[in-house]
């Protein structure tokens, strides 16, 4: 958590400023008014919006949202997919002086519930369509799960000509000037205040709910700036969602500053974005390993054009050596990671300057402003060389905390103040870090971490079973799924699909769901009687092994 000296401290370092997002895309309206901002690419072709669209529509929004009494420092939730509206929402909310609550357009009813009635949201921007479901529909839901403060509905439409706002099935007419240039004045959000909440998968329960000011992430674009030499002339293409840490610096602030335009797809589809990159010649590219495994796979990769490619920003999960030294030897970029979490923002990361061992077969070298340290066993700095424990950060990328969630920062901070990291990582004397084990039950499936605990809490709703087990198992393109072990009542038999069914009927996010499913009369236990889930990562090892010895 942040002190005012900590902040004074970061000003006079120049890691923290004065400057709002909302004045940078004002500047960019004024200078390069009709250059695009956001490129939304589809199978139907492609959008854009450009610099003054994206400043008018925001600010349009913004009145829209103050006009229907909601007072500054409200939350509002945000449940959009990737494109343009979604970071013309982030955009208005600022000026607006509200509170984002960033909803993975992906979430379940479950998870939506839960963020939306913790943070105690008065409104919900989204489309008409949430899952093919009417809006309206999710929204009534929603207020039917204790939940009468949700007041409003917005619809925005940024794209089309004469856009419009929808405010509970009525449209809105437009702001005037005048009424627009009195929010930014009057209600906007500075860059220390609290601008968002989004999710993260703890190791237990439902997502908590972390705490995001601009300021770190304005810092996190100083890191990426020098990683990869960034400039003006540079064409982002995002291929992370947007509500989260990965996706905000590399498509909401960090072209922004720069005044780039960004590529965005609504959904990742392959050879969607490869075409995409092809035709608008991205030369930064952010996503996840999986997603670059997934291009690498694609037939289409070598008959494309893809020689304006220098960088491709990946993270969220380990960069496998092989398929990325693939990718930079097909494509000619460099592959770049950051080391950290959406609590944290970075403690480590990789330079175009690092040599190919360094840059993917590190997590990078220590960022000094970070402040890391190396915890051991009693949470005491590690000192010997190399430095082996679990790290924990205090600097400029962090997020405030968690939103009103006492125990959980009870775990994120120790006793003065530094942020733990859920890893155990090697440090060696140059500062390189590498990640060698993971002190919390999290299985990451394709850059999204899925909670364990969480998901046999869901599981073990179902009436048939007994005892539940969820693991990761390997995979070379998702580095991990979701394997689950169960033993039934009576032995009643179960399949996968009984599973996902039942999950479903609940409202839990598809991301989270099982994509294996082992019965067992009983499973294996340690000495403490708790399941022994090392034995049961070596059963599903051993079984693939074999599955594939057998083809």
């Amino acid at each position: 958590m942040f002190d005012q000296s900590d902040v004074e401290a970061y000003v006079d370092a120049g890691w923290w400023g004065t400057r709002t997002l909302a004045l940078v895309v004002a500047g960019h309206a004024a200078s390069r008014p009709d250059e695009p901002a956001y490129i939304v690419a589809g199978p139907s072709g492609d959008r854009a919006l450009t610099w003054a669209q994206y400043d008018r529509r925001s600010s349009e929004l913004a009145a829209v949202l103050a006009r229907a009494g909601l007072d500054s420092g409200t939350k509002v939730g945000v449940i959009l997919p990737d494109g343009a509206t979604v970071h013309t929402a982030f955009l208005a909310a600022e000026k607006a002086g509200l509170v984002v609550v960033g909803v993975g357009s992906r979430a379940g009813r479950a998870e939506i519930r839960h963020l939306l009635r913790r943070t105690g949201a008065a409104a919900l921007i989204t489309h008409e369509h949430h899952e093919e479901r009417p809006a309206g529909e999710l929204v009534a839901s929603l207020r039917a799960h204790d939940m009468p403060g949700l007041r409003h509905i917005v619809v925005p439409d940024v794209l089309s000509t004469g856009a419009e706002v929808v405010v509970d099935g009525i449209p809105v007419p437009p702001p005037d000037e005048g009424e627009m240039a009195r929010l930014l004045t009057a209600r906007a959000l500075g860059p220390d205040d609290l601008f968002m909440l989004n999710s993260t998968s703890g190791t237990t329960g439902l997502p908590k709910c972390v705490m995001h000011t601009a300021n770190r992430w304005f810092y996190f674009h100083q890191l990426a700036l020098q990683a990869g030499q960034l400039t003006p002339d540079d064409i982002f293409l995002s291929a992370v969602p947007a509500p989260f840490g990965f996706g905000l610096w590399t498509a909401h602030f960090s072209p922004s500053v720069l005044g780039c335009p960004t590529v965005v797809t609504p959904r990742f589809q392959v050879e969607q974005v490869l075409l995409a990159m092809a035709t608008h010649r991205v030369s930064v590219l952010a996503c996840v390993s999986t997603q670059f495994i997934m291009m690498l796979n694609s037939p289409r990769l070598d008959g494309l054009d893809l020689t304006s490619l220098r960088v491709l920003f990946t993270g969220g999960e380990a960069v496998p050596f092989s398929r990325a030294a693939a990718f930079e030897d097909r494509t000619g970029a460099k592959v770049l990671q950051f080391y950290g979490s959406n609590e944290t923002g970075a403690l480590s990361g990789t330079t175009l300057t690092d040599s190919r061992e360094q840059r993917l077969g590190t997590a990078g070298r220590i960022i000094d402003a970070m402040q890391v340290r190396v915890l051991g066993d009693r949470g005491a700095p590690v000192t010997s060389s190399p430095r082996v424990g679990v790290p924990a950060c205090k600097g400029p990328a962090t997020c405030i905390a968690y939103y009103d969630d006492d125990a959980a920062n009870a775990e994120l901070f120790t006793e003065d103040g530094w942020m733990r990291m859920g890893d155990v990582v090697e440090i060696d004397d140059s500062g390189y870090v590498r990640v060698v084990g993971r002190t919390s039950d999290i299985i990451i499936r394709g850059g999204k971490n899925i909670s364990a605990p969480a998901l046999e809490a869901e599981i073990s709703e179902h009436p048939d079973v007994a005892l539940v087990a969820a693991v990761s198992m390997p995979d070379e393109i998702f580095g991990e799924r979701v394997c689950v072990y169960v033993s039934t009542r009576g032995g009643v038999p179960l399949t996968l699909s009984d599973i996902t069914t039942f999950l479903a009927t609940r409202g839990v996010s598809r991301e989270w769901y099982p994509e294996r499913l082992v019965q067992l009369g009983d499973l294996p236990r340690s000495s403490g009687d708790k399941v022994a889930k090392g034995e049961l990562r070596a059963d599903i090892r051993r079984r693939l092994e074999a599955e594939l010895a057998g083809r």
